[in-house]
């Protein structure tokens, strides 16, 4: 029988240092695209998925993110009083159910690996989403959903796949794949970070997946791989042939919102996807051609 995915982790203890000084005092996963948080289109992408529990980890200097999904009665109060009622429907979706989302830290910065068994009381033995701010997804159907579906037809482990140039391999967890399908591939294999002539295929994972709890009994061991992290890749390509393993090639735009030019990127990319934005976005773009 197949557990149901209600559960999601949001590794968000980076340090946030390319968009310095914009970070110094603010945690890079609040830096907005439009009107939103990264932080909230991770969270919105997962309820669209039917999750109901959240944990975020981080680390010191982010208590702002929880306090984000809190509910602010000062604010609110004013907005009433104001009759800012639009205002007041935007907040809506800054409210998490009570007792639904928790915090934990990762003192050290040991890799995604260790941010994840940081994690591990949450987990239990449920499957989980893993869902990385730093990464958007511009689709109609929110891409852990598009996971999720699969999950609930396949069980085992899911991840988000697209394919890189070959020159690019370095940069990614690089999958060595059996069946495919066009959509749906095999993983046979992972390669954290593979040198172009090393790697197995061009098809990398994003920052969206959905793991069973068997990956937690690997991170356990805090074995350091690429770059002297405890890498997430490792772990999970040990349970190949354990539990059911595949890559899915989903549907829609990936933004790199841990880059200068993909941030910016996706703030044009959704701006445009706005009915109240998109005439005067594409207006004030013809003047920088």
């Amino acid at each position: 029988m197949i557990k149901p995915l209600k559960k999601a982790v949001l590794p968000v203890a980076g340090l946030g240092t390319r968009f310095l000084p914009a970070t110094k005092s603010m945690p890079k996963e609040m830096l907005p695209v439009v009107d939103r948080p990264l932080i909230q289109y991770a969270i919105d992408e997962a309820r669209e998925a039917g999750i109901e529990e959240f944990c975020l980890v981080s680390s010191r200097g982010k208590d702002s993110l929880i306090d984000y999904f809190d509910i602010c009665h000062e604010l609110e109060d004013t907005l009433k009083a104001r009759n800012k009622t639009a205002a007041l429907k935007a907040l809506e979706a800054t409210r998490v159910v009570p007792g639904t989302m928790m915090s934990v830290r990762q003192q050290e910065p040991l890799g995604l690996g260790h941010a994840i068994w940081c994690a591990r009381e949450f987990i239990g033995d449920d499957p989980f989403a893993i869902l990385l701010p730093d990464d958007i997804v511009l689709s109609k159907t929110s891409c852990i959903a598009q996971l999720a579906q699969v999950y609930g037809q396949t069980g085992g482990n899911v991840l988000a796949v697209t394919e890189v140039p070959r020159e690019q391999t370095s940069s990614y967890g690089i999958l060595d794949i059996g069946s495919d399908d066009g959509k749906m591939v095999e993983v046979k294999g992972l390669v954290e970070k593979p040198a172009p002539e090393d790697a197995p295929s061009n098809l990398s994972v994003i920052g969206r997946y959905v793991l069973t709890a068997d990956v937690l009994k690997y991170l356990a061991r805090l074995e350091k791989g690429a770059g002297g992290e405890i890498q997430l890749t490792d772990a999970m390509a040990k349970t190949i042939g354990e539990v059911p393993f595949h890559g899915y090639r989903y549907e829609g735009r990936r933004f790199d919102c841990g880059s200068k030019i993909g941030f910016l990127e996706a703030q044009i990319a959704f701006a445009l996807e706005r009915d109240d934005l998109a005439a005067d976005v594409r207006g004030f773009l013809q003047k920088y051609k």
